[in-house]
């Protein structure tokens, strides 16, 4: 991760001080709220995926822009996201709605929703204005299929891969394809740059998930056990009630349908016996064998190694 960052340490800078740019109102809680999310820090993973595609496909002033408004988009979904899963910590910290309240964390984020499309009117593609319009309403779409599947614990792994699909690949996807867009780049490296960012993302997902059950939450910056008292049922638990004992698919079933954590320790033991985090991990390293295949068609620099590399560390971090 950090060689990524190092190769595009300025235009990296830029996109920050963009973020902050961007973020000023006349309303002091939009700033407020915009400070604390921007001094939380964060890989910014999805700014650095669309400033390499757009070092790849040849650089402009505005794919500065362009990453900036897919940070927005993202740090939208999170203080929306966060008020949803009733959450109270992320990156390490108490998360905004927890520090001000729910009803703010939503209006703010529907302000940097909008900010972030004000942003793309400025850039005046209307390719990327349609790329950046579908995604958002398909990560709406996961929203909502993910929050109609809590509690469920027959939840296909199809639908689960369709939840993860829509709530972070596409974002990935939209962050490489919509760089290329901007660089006049031919519909062959289009596509080959939104493959190689889908199948990242949903490799980057499925390692997330997995850490929910060996995490620590001093390195991954949420609570150990958080999508298991929100009902979520992730791959782990999938697998896990599958290749269980009868007493064990009944334990991780019971949870995801009352929505509790009560047994999260035994949960954790059982994930980690019936291989269902290793699962996990090797479906992660599948998708990233994907990401890879879908770079080959693109000449070889240090920016296409840059992204090897961090599909490596996703599919593998441990935090």
């Amino acid at each position: 991760m950090q060689a990524a960052r190092e190769l595009i340490q300025d235009q990296l800078e830029a996109v920050n001080n963009r973020i902050i740019e961007k973020l000023q109102s006349r309303v002091k809680l939009v700033e407020n709220i915009g400070e604390y999310l921007v001094s939380a820090g964060g890989k910014r993973l999805r700014p650095v995926l669309a400033l390499l595609a757009g070092k790849i496909t040849g650089f402009a002033p505005q794919h500065i822009d362009f990453a900036t408004v897919i940070e927005f988009i993202h740090s939208a979904t999170l203080l929306h996201d966060d008020v949803v899963d009733l959450s109270e910590l992320r990156r390490g910290r108490p998360t905004a709605n927890a520090n001000f309240g729910n009803a703010s964390s939503v209006l703010v984020g529907d302000f940097i929703y909008s900010r972030a499309f004000q942003i793309l009117v400025e850039l005046g593609s209307m390719p990327v204005m349609k790329l950046l319009s579908d995604t958002t309403n398909q990560i709406a779409e996961g929203e909502v299929l993910q929050l109609a599947k809590a509690g469920d614990p027959e939840c296909s792994i199809e639908d689960y891969l369709q939840v993860i699909t829509d709530k972070t690949g596409i974002l990935f996807a939209a962050a490489m394809k919509g760089s290329a867009i901007l660089s006049d780049a031919s519909e062959e490296i289009q596509q080959a740059l939104y493959d190689f960012g889908m199948n990242l993302g949903i490799a980057f997902q499925l390692a997330d998930d997995a850490l929910d059950y060996q995490g620590d939450a001093n390195l991954i910056g949420k609570n150990v056990g958080d999508d298991l008292a929100e009902g979520k049922p992730t791959l782990p638990l999938i697998k896990a009630m599958e290749l269980g004992t009868p007493d064990e698919k009944a334990v991780v079933y019971d949870a995801i349908q009352n929505k509790t954590k009560e047994n999260l320790n035994h949960i954790i033991n059982i994930t980690q016996k019936t291989g269902a985090i290793e699962i996990t991990y090797q479906l992660a390293l599948d998708y990233i064998k994907q990401a890879k295949t879908a770079l080959s068609i693109i000449e070889p620099s240090a920016y296409t190694q840059a992204l090897a590399e961090l599909a490596d560390f996703a599919a593998g971090r441990q935090s």
